[in-house]
């Protein structure tokens, strides 16, 4: 144990224990660590008049259709900027497919929705407007609306030159307020940096079977715990209730059947409930679902789509890891360390 704490907070990964990986993951495996630094496209840069503008328009329900819902309904900072609900409400009550996901750390994110269907948080911001369950507004309609609130006025001029409120500035305004949205530094980020202290023994082995045994670095690595990609973990439920075919929808390649993009853990305390469909409460259910292999049903595993025969083929890195009860504990007491101090943010004022 002594050991382990003095390479785990030697402040040199290279010195720690080697990982333990599949042959499949070894390609697109980085280190775990820090946060690398936000970076911002070249056609966005960044700037904090264009932050606020973009911060004022997150929490304008004036966006959607019903004037009641804003961005932050479902993204609310109290609540790891998620909702922790399992599917979110939207227009008329409606009620969203899919477990609408925390959006910390997102800049560090290659693709966007569980489905990667964004490409970048631009493209993003405005489809959950448009969406029929969630805001269920035209852009043009809801560019429309901002543009005729005379308190908009001398944001956008600061941010972008002139008065104009349109689609485009009113998307990259709140991409750039999303892109600010990050973790603090950590307990382990204080750990690996030398304080050797912070971490308990329970902690300590956490972070080690994180890298070993259980074998969570296959999919949750580099500083923002995420390959970005795209895996079967066999929870799309094909041919039954709650069937989501998850990627494939995006792709229409039939081997993306079921696959969902991997979400990152910092911060992985305060964003349940977890998966897609939100159908796990507790962190020490999701450890032990991995655990256990997710014993997948067969007759679960099979749908027609469009009149296209889909399997659900889960991934071979998901298999019975046998941990014991403790093991998950410590596994569960180190992703506690993922999370940082709560930032309190202020509301902006709403221009009238």
């Amino acid at each position: 144990m002594n050991t382990l704490r003095k390479l785990y907070s030697s402040g040199d990964s290279s010195k720690w224990p080697k990982p333990i990986l599949d042959p499949e993951s070894a390609s697109s495996f980085v280190e775990i660590g820090h946060l690398p630094n936000v970076q911002f496209p070249d056609d966005n840069p960044y700037s904090e008049e264009k932050e606020l503008l973009g911060k004022t328009l997150f929490f304008d329900p004036r966006l959607s259709k019903s004037n009641q819902i804003a961005c932050a309904s479902c993204h609310d900072p109290e609540l790891g900027w998620s909702d922790n609900r399992t599917f979110s409400f939207g227009h008329d009550r409606q009620l969203g497919i899919r477990n609408a996901m925390s959006i910390l750390n997102v800049a560090h994110a290659k693709s966007l929705f569980w489905d990667g269907r964004a490409e970048s948080l631009e493209q993003q911001s405005q489809m959950p407007i448009q969406d029929e369950r969630e805001m269920s507004e035209h852009i043009d309609i809801a560019a429309g609306k901002i543009s005729k609130i005379k308190g908009y006025e001398i944001l956008f001029e600061k941010a972008f030159g002139d008065k104009t409120a349109t689609k485009d500035r009113i998307s990259k305004a709140i991409a750039t307020f999303e892109r600010m949205i990050k973790s603090r530094s950590s307990k382990f980020d204080q750990f690996i940096d030398g304080k050797s202290e912070v971490y308990t023994n329970d902690e300590l082995m956490g972070l080690h079977l994180f890298r070993t045994k259980a074998q969570c670095m296959n999919c949750h690595n580099s500083g923002y715990f995420s390959n970005s990609g795209f895996e079967n973990v066999g929870t799309s439920l094909l041919g039954e209730k709650g069937e989501d075919l998850g990627r494939y929808l995006v792709t229409k390649k039939p081997e993306d059947a079921g696959k969902f993009r991997v979400p990152g853990l910092r911060e992985i305390s305060r964003t349940f409930p977890y998966f897609h469909n939100g159908s796990m409460k507790t962190l020490t259910e999701v450890i032990d679902f991995y655990s256990k292999g997710n014993p997948e049903y067969s007759q679960k595993r099979s749908t027609v789509h469009e009149g296209i025969t889909l399997k659900s083929e889960k991934s071979g890195m998901v298999r019975m890891l046998e941990l014991s009860d403790e093991e998950i504990a410590q596994l569960e007491a180190f992703l506690k360390t993922l999370t940082s101090k709560t930032e309190n943010v202020s509301m902006p004022e709403l221009p009238r």
